[in-house]
């Protein structure tokens, strides 16, 4: 590929905005964003389906605009903007301006370092309560499973390598869970990633997440990663239960009637069985780790090494009072 051919069709930085109808809220984020002052990027907004303005709103505002013919759900706005993204680092934030454009050049600067920088809300953004609730909970979970202290599972402002995005980006759900496929996916699969702390804003409009619904998928997808990452984190606990259960069963029974129940046996077989088939799946998650990594061979630090003064360089951007969380 000629030089010429070469700077006309790649870029640093592509800034991903999955919309659906958020005509009153994408253009100011696209105008914060041009305003940064950053270098050779792109605004590539993914339109959903909108029955509003949104495209053409966001096309005014100067970004560059993919629309599907209908709603498909973010996940699957997130995996058309990963494919049709140009820069070699892609950054996501949500089009209804809880996300501050400001708070770009401060996950950009630690991309050289991490494979991916997430930022992570702070206590006293203004976000609801019983989705702060529900966030605790998920990350509690999430961090379990994962061996590894998530701050913020679902937060949709993040910052990652498109080569390491395009690695996992057909496991993502097309619905609202690619925060929480790609942080648990990054994670066992020994990617680096980075806690960076930032205020959110009360959204314009309204939420289209239900939180029963969703909260009950957010959940589903936790365990589907678990099991195609980290099976035994949810076999064993499992085989434990039925385990002790089947053990304290039989020692009630034999203290009081002397003899071993079928009950007790099936419980503590079930829990042998369940054991092993978590060893195999545990063995399957490992080669199908090391098979895809072989064809995404993970790019050298230094190639993102341009990133690191990003922050310096963009106009306008006032330091953080608070300490970064690193990990």
């Amino acid at each position: 590929m000629s030089e010429d051919v070469k700077s006309a069709t790649e870029l640093d930085l592509s800034i991903i905005i999955p919309a659906y109808n958020e005509e009153g809220a994408i253009a100011d984020v696209i105008v914060a964003i041009h305003e940064l002052g950053l270098k050779s990027y792109e605004v590539l907004v993914i339109d959903d389906g909108s029955s509003d303005a949104t495209a053409r709103v966001a096309e005014a505002a100067g970004a560059r605009v993919i629309s599907h013919p209908y709603n498909i759900g973010n996940g699957a706005s997130v995996k058309t903007g990963i494919r049709a993204a140009r820069g070699k680092v892609l950054c996501f934030l949500d089009a209804d301006g809880q996300h501050d454009p400001a708070d770009i050049p401060r996950l950009l600067e630690h991309i050289s370092r991490y494979h991916m920088v997430v930022g992570a809300r702070k206590r006293g953004s203004e976000t609801s309560l019983h989705r702060d609730i529900a966030n605790i909970v998920y990350n509690l979970f999430a961090s379990f499973v994962a061996e590894f202290k998530i701050e913020d599972l679902t937060s949709g402002f993040r910052a990652m390598r498109r080569r390491d995005a395009l690695r996992f980006c057909d496991m993502f759900p097309n619905r609202f869970s690619y925060p929480t496929t790609s942080t648990l996916a990054f994670i066992r699969s020994g990617r680096s990633v980075k806690y960076v702390p930032i205020n959110t804003k009360r959204r314009v409009g309204k939420s289209k997440i239900k939180l029963l619904h969703d909260g009950f998928e957010f959940l589903i997808i936790i365990m589907k990663i678990a099991m195609s990452f980290s099976p035994l984190r949810v076999f064993i606990p499992v085989s434990s239960f039925l385990f002790f259960l089947g053990l304290g069963r039989w020692i009630y029974t034999y203290l009081l009637y002397s003899r071993f129940t079928n009950l007790s046996q099936l419980l503590m077989n079930s829990a042998v069985i369940i054991f092993m088939l978590g060893l195999v799946a545990e063995q399957i998650a490992s080669i199908r780790l090391e098979k895809g990594d072989r064809l995404f061979d993970v790019e050298r630090p230094e190639d993102y090494s341009s990133f690191d003064s990003v922050a310096l360089e963009a106009k306008s951007i006032t330091p953080p009072a608070s300490e970064e969380a690193t990990h």
